[in-house]
Formats: structure tokens, sequence, C-alpha cells
């Protein structure tokens, strides 16, 4: 979903957040939100529950409020000023990181080169010259596009997220590629195009693996409108298309 503001609005500062860390005065921060809806302390999504004892626990179902008291709420339940300076750790959600975005340097051909020689010379030994030569004839396009994919990402194995509004996003395997026609336009009737994509490496930091129900993607790209169309202080949803890793061999 999509939603913009202009710069002067009446939810956030007009100047950005100063990067320098604020000053130490001792004090504890008050993390609870003093205006607003009321959000659950499990999952933040909306809380109309609330704790019949201290009335300042929220929870969106029973089953949340059931899962804090047993973590703790129990004990911290007469403690108004704990439950305000904490924030609850029920190892429920995904965790929580800073991004760090910084601009792609360009990758030389001179080091994409490089990088395929080594690979060649490092499996030279492994590998039966015969079998190189059959491999390197039935070299499919889909071992060069994820060959592109390995090269592009090189520099920052790491990275989660790639932004580029308007250029080609990276794919992973040549199937399920979407075309024009696949991407359908915006309500206002302006065309959408790729804005960002989400990457496989994410995964390993969400700790994916250890949920009841495996979340797997190769490539999650989001297209969006063309125009950034206005819709005043709502959300617009947009598209998403999602290219698995293909098991082919």
């Amino acid at each position: 979903f999509r939603n913009q503001l202009p710069r002067k609005n009446d939810f956030y500062s007009y100047e950005p957040p100063s990067e320098n860390p604020p000053p130490e005065t001792g004090e504890s921060v008050c993390l609870q939100l003093k205006s607003g809806a009321h959000l659950c302390r499990v999952c933040g999504c909306l809380g109309p529950k609330t704790c019949s004892r201290c009335h300042k626990a929220h929870y969106c179902s029973k089953e949340h409020q059931t899962l804090d008291w047993r973590l703790g709420h129990k004990q911290a339940c007469t403690q108004s000023e704990y439950l305000d300076r904490t924030i609850p750790d029920h190892n429920f959600l995904f965790p929580e990181f800073e991004i760090v975005i910084e601009t792609e340097d360009e990758i030389t051909p001179e080091v994409v080169e490089k990088e395929n020689e080594s690979e060649i010379i490092g499996s030279m030994g492994e590998v039966p010259e015969e079998e190189l030569d059959s491999m390197a004839k039935h070299e499919s396009r889909e071992d060069k596009i994820f060959q592109k994919f390995k090269t592009k990402i090189a520099l920052e194995p790491e990275q989660v997220l790639r932004y580029g509004r308007g250029i080609a996003p990276i794919w992973i395997s040549g199937e399920n590629i979407p075309q024009e026609k696949d991407i359908p336009d915006c309500p206002c009737g302006a065309k959408r195009i790729f804005e960002f994509q989400v990457m496989p490496q994410l995964l390993n930091y969400l700790k994916a693996d250890t949920l009841g129900t495996s979340v797997d993607w190769g490539v999650v790209a989001v297209f969006t409108c063309a125009e950034s169309c206005r819709l005043g202080i709502g959300y617009t949803e947009e598209f998403v298309w999602k290219q698995d890793i293909t098991d082919t061999p």
C-alpha cells in the first residue's frame, strides 16, 4: 500500500530528525503512545481489549493477552511506570533492524570477467575437461540470468532491498518474469512502473525458517503509479510481483 504526504503536514516534522543521538538526561524515555489508537502489546495491531486489573495493557485478542500474562505481565501488572517504559519481547514478531541506504557502485566489466575466470580456474581441478565443455555448450538462459543476479549483488551480498524507480529489476530466474501487460494500471489511469524489490537475503535476517509455515521468495518486485497520484491522506493499493527460485537443473 502506498501513502504519501507533502513535506509540510499534520503528522511529521518539517525538518528531518537529527542523526546525532540526543544528550543523555538520565531519565527513562516513555515508550507508550499518549494519543491515537491503542495497540496490542504483543503484535502491534489494533488493541481494543485491556487488562482487567491495570487497564493499561492493550491487546488485540484473548490469545495475545494470555501470552503476555504468561511471559511477564503477571509480575508487571501493578507497576505502571514499568509498563510505560519497557517494550515486551515475546519472540513473536520478526526482529527489527535499521536499513542503511547506500548508492550502488557500478561493477566494471574487468571485475566481472575476472570473477568468472576465477570460478572456472577454481573448478578445473575438480571437474573433467570434457564435462566442462559439455556444461559450457548447454549453458542455459537460466544460468545467465542467475549469474547476472549474483554479479549484481556481489559488492553487497547482504543487501535486503534494491530501490530504483523506473529502472528494470534484477530477476533471479528466467521463469515467471512479468510482461508489461501483466502489470495493471493505477486506478488513476497511469501506468505502474518498478520502484523497488525485496531480496531473498531478508529471509535470513527474519529467521523465517523457524516459522511453522515456511516463507520463501526469490524476488518480490513492487510496481507503483508512475504519476505518484495524490490520494489525500489515505492509502492506495499498488502491485507486487513475486518470483520464486526455480528448481530446474
